[in-house]
């Protein structure tokens, strides 16, 4: 921490207990003088003058009866109207002002309704007589501060060893549910608990072509990243027409364009089985036994990944693939708990021995699995399978059952959005936010795309062999299939 650091750092705006009226002092501060002007404009020429000094009551009604109310009425409309127009034109010029505005107002009553605010009964003089009367002071009111920084919310409460301190450490759900944002993190720093919080998650979605693979992480939001390398394994959960499939389909294309190898699992023989007609043969399976045939090889390949990188000059303990120039390879396995209820007790005993070892060992040798399903029961990811999906992602409307197969006991508040792509994602910090997947426009061809994709990482492949680069002897079967 730099010296000016410790002399003086800003922490945001202070919330103040006047604050649970900010809003409407804020209309007022902007509506007020607009009206006063509107009010000058129209009766500079026509407001009455009338002599206050030695004036009879009589007199004053006859005056005031002979106002044009029409034209007082008229005019004072127009100044109403001039002044709601400029508060409706503030809010659109200033509109993040005004949210932080409505935001510092909630956590000021949040403080008064959870009474975190003492009070202390005085007695104090009168304005408008010589009789004492009393009046509530605050003595106390939590030293609280609420900063807005690239597309989070920080809330800073002071942990000054009041008989509040251990409360204010739970606030992140109210925090949470009132302000509309996801609570993302949580820590204490220089007697604060400071809670962040990602505001507005719908402005950060990324359009497809922003999803990009670089360094052992895939981008899928702005700032939200699925660093496969560190926490491996995605789980995607969600309902017919949630986006579920076009989902899988962009991280399939972004992992293509990185030159990594893919396998791709359809039991349903759907959409992603469709891929068949533009990747290299043997890339994508439908049947059981081609299924059962693939995680089979996938586990030996990865096992003889495992010994020949230990064979290699450049190895060292704790690196792992990529570390020694080694393409990760994905597994794409879309409907897995169909295809298991599909099969056998011995067979499904064998293709459960087969994900375990995946999602065990997969991450030191690059082998990551992809696993999509509308319910991830239990029944089929046991023996810690689930745990180990690292990035878990449901998408459209789900059961409040579904949202506990996916992140287990909670105390988030889920909401259903009408927002294909829409949904919830705990990207390994045990944290659970609100996740849009990359935009997908109208019209795009999957297809297309991914052929092309493919076509280029092929290339890329040869290319490399040409320049004298070592290649895996996956990726020169990929190219010979290619060729022919």
């Amino acid at each position: 921490m730099s010296f000016r650091d410790r002399l003086w750092k800003y922490r945001g705006h202070r919330i103040l207990p006047h604050m649970k009226n900010g809003v409407r002092n804020s209309i007022l501060i902007v509506f007020i003088p607009i009206f006063l002007l509107g009010m000058y404009v129209n009766f500079r020429n026509h407001f009455p003058i009338i002599n206050w000094v030695d004036i009879h009551q009589y007199q004053v009604f006859t005056q005031v009866s002979e106002w044009n109310w029409l034209l007082i009425a008229r005019g004072t409309g127009v100044s109403i109207l001039f002044g709601l127009g400029a508060v409706g034109i503030a809010y659109l010029l200033f509109h993040e002002n005004y949210k932080s505005i409505w935001h510092r107002q909630k956590i000021s009553r949040m403080f008064f309704s959870n009474r975190f605010v003492e009070e202390q009964r005085i007695q104090a003089e009168s304005q408008w007589s010589e009789k004492q009367v009393s009046k509530n002071k605050i003595i106390y009111f939590p030293r609280a501060y609420y900063k807005k920084k690239k597309g989070h919310i920080f809330i800073r409460i002071a942990m000054d060893m009041s008989r509040f301190q251990d409360r204010y450490l739970n606030l992140g759900k109210d925090l949470e549910s009132g302000l509309f944002c996801d609570l993302v993190d949580r820590e204490v720093e220089e007697n604060f608990v400071v809670f962040k919080l990602l505001y507005d998650a719908s402005k950060k979605r990324i359009p497809i072509q922003e999803v990009t693979v670089q360094n052992g992480s895939m981008k899928l939001m702005d700032g939200v990243y699925w660093s496969f390398d560190k926490l491996p394994h995605m789980l995607i959960a969600g309902g017919t027409g949630g986006g579920k499939t076009y989902f899988i389909l962009t991280i399939i294309q972004a992992v293509i364009k990185s030159n990594a190898e893919i396998k791709i699992l359809d039991p349903k023989n759907a959409d992603l089985a469709d891929l068949e007609a533009v990747l290299p043969k043997g890339t994508v399976f439908s049947k059981s036994a081609g299924i059962l045939m693939t995680l089979r090889k996938s586990v030996e390949g990865m096992m003889k990944r495992s010994e020949d990188m230990k064979n290699m000059p450049e190895y060292r303990t704790g690196e792992n693939y990529a570390y020694l120039g080694l393409p990760p390879v994905f597994i794409f396995f879309d409907e897995y708990v169909a295809f298991m209820d599909l099969l056998d007790h011995t067979e499904r005993q064998e293709a459960m021995g087969y994900m375990k070892q995946l999602v065990m060992l997969g991450r030191q040798m690059g082998y990551f699995l992809v696993l999509g399903a509308q319910r991830p029961d239990a029944k089929y990811l046991a023996d810690g399978i689930r745990d180990q999906f690292n990035f878990r992602v449901t998408l459209g409307r789900m059961s409040e059952t579904g949202y506990g197969m996916m992140f287990g006991d909670s105390d988030k508040t889920f909401i259903n959005k009408s927002v294909k792509g829409r949904g919830y994602a705990d990207s390994g910090t045990s944290t659970i936010m609100e996740f849009y997947s990359p935009f997908v426009p109208k019209g795009y061809d999957f297809m297309k795309e991914i052929e092309q994709a493919s076509v280029g990482e092929v290339g890329a492949s040869a290319t490399a062999v040409a320049s004298g680069n070592v290649a895996t002897a996956s990726e020169t079967s990929v190219g010979n299939e290619r060729s022919e």
